[in-house]
């Protein structure tokens, strides 16, 4: 019999995936916040929204003395493949697992998570991943 307890020291997800999903959470985070809840270093965090924005699937928007950021979820995985999904549905898929598996759970159901909004008919619009 395999144990399913045993710990793992790797994980499923990049942290530019996971970095992402921080986003997805909450568009106005601070780097520190993103760099403390992934545990990895703020200089790390800076590196993976800076590759992000160059790649145009994060927008950096000023908000004051903060950033906000925009998720392009109309924009395909990076990977080279033919019937690529869009980011936006990838991000759906992972934050509306957590979701329906904590609603399961806990025997009660969630509102969906941040509604990550993907226009069929505009997808050259910018689209912005928002917290409920």
């Amino acid at each position: 019999m395999i144990d399913c307890l045993i710990m793992v020291n790797w994980g499923f997800l990049t942290n530019h995936a996971r970095v992402l999903l921080c986003i997805a959470h909450d568009p106005g985070a601070r780097l520190r916040d993103i760099a403390a809840s992934l545990g990895i270093t703020e200089r790390s965090a800076y590196g993976i929204v800076t590759d992000l924005a160059e790649a145009r699937y994060v927008i950096k928007q000023k908000d004051g003395r903060r950033n906000r950021y925009q998720i392009q979820a109309h924009l395909p995985l990076p990977e080279a493949a033919s019937q690529e999904p869009a980011i936006g549905e990838i991000l759906a898929v992972l934050a509306g697992h957590r979701r329906e598996a904590a609603a399961d759970r806990d025997g009660a159901s969630l509102r969906p998570p941040a509604a990550v909004a993907v226009s069929a008919e505009r997808h050259e619009s910018m689209t912005e991943v928002t917290r409920p």
